[in-house]
């Protein structure tokens, strides 16, 4: 049961191709719509990371969030804060949006690269809104069921 892939897709981003501007900082940066396609019957929440894999800090964090209830679809533009209401109290931790997404914004004239990772976890996790990836990656490690990535690029 533990780490099979998890497929699913981000409205307007094919693996490997370009991030449409609504959802970096030179647009309305706002977080896309996930649609997961084959998420485990045992999944009780599901987290979301954004790392950019271009920046001279390896896999920088820009954003984080877990808890949501595991479901076929993850709504785009997830608002900012902490906790999310409409998510049932999913939490967004630190990373370069502090408590919200903050989407792909290089340097003018460079190419970024960046992954959006999907986590199928098989409970909530007790954390504060102020962990970083790395301290809610470790309390999730044995917690994970499924996972999946797909990367695109932004200049």
């Amino acid at each position: 049961m533990k780490n099979h892939n998890l497929e699913f897709e981000c409205t307007g981003l094919e693996h490997g191709g370009r991030f449409p501007v609504e959802n970096t900082g030179r647009g309305e940066d706002i977080s896309p719509e996930f649609v997961i396609k084959n998420l485990s019957a045992h999944a009780v929440t599901l987290m979301i990371t954004l790392e950019d894999l271009s920046h001279p800090i390896k896999d920088f964090t820009h954003w984080v969030i877990w808890n949501i209830p595991a479901a076929d679809k993850i709504g785009k533009a997830i608002p900012a804060g902490r906790t999310i209401p409409s998510l049932q109290g999913a939490v967004q931790g630190i990373g370069y949006g502090f408590h919200r997404y903050a989407g792909p914004k290089p340097p003018k004239g460079k190419k970024h690269q960046y992954r959006f990772t999907v986590y199928a976890l098989d409970c909530r996790l007790d954390l504060k809104a102020s962990s970083f990836k790395r301290k809610v990656l470790r309390k999730a490690r044995t917690h994970i069921i499924q996972q999946g990535s797909i990367c695109g690029y932004f200049e």
